[in-house]
């Protein structure tokens, strides 16, 4: 639940989007976003304790990077959406099949 709570803000979601391509330092995310440093900082320490990014400290920066875990643990759970969704959607393809079909015959 934290995991969807930390990424429904919109700038957490462009936090992490941003960090997909690597590891970077708070001052990096906010000279790319755009935010100020309290901004950007209070929104990393809400994606960390969801345990979304972990944070090591290089010399005087601290540099944030996604952490795996939690976006494997949320995909493992999608997934049984994802078969569910598949499913009706091969449900409704046989389904418009069967009405372009009869659709044809009544052309005729």
């Amino acid at each position: 639940m934290k995991t969807f709570i930390a990424l429904a803000e919109p700038n957490r979601l462009l936090i992490v989007e941003l960090l997909r391509e690597g590891p970077l330092s708070v001052g990096e995310i906010t000279e790319r976003l755009g935010f100020n440093q309290p901004q950007a900082s209070k929104h990393l320490r809400v994606l960390s304790e969801a345990g979304l990014v972990e944070v090591q400290a290089v010399s005087n920066r601290r540099i944030y990077k996604l952490r795996p875990e939690p976006f494997k643990e949320l995909d493992t759970w999608m997934e049984s959406y994802r078969s569910l969704w598949k499913e009706r959607y091969d449900n409704l393809e046989e389904y418009l099949q069967k009405l372009q079909k009869n659709e044809v015959k009544s052309d005729d």
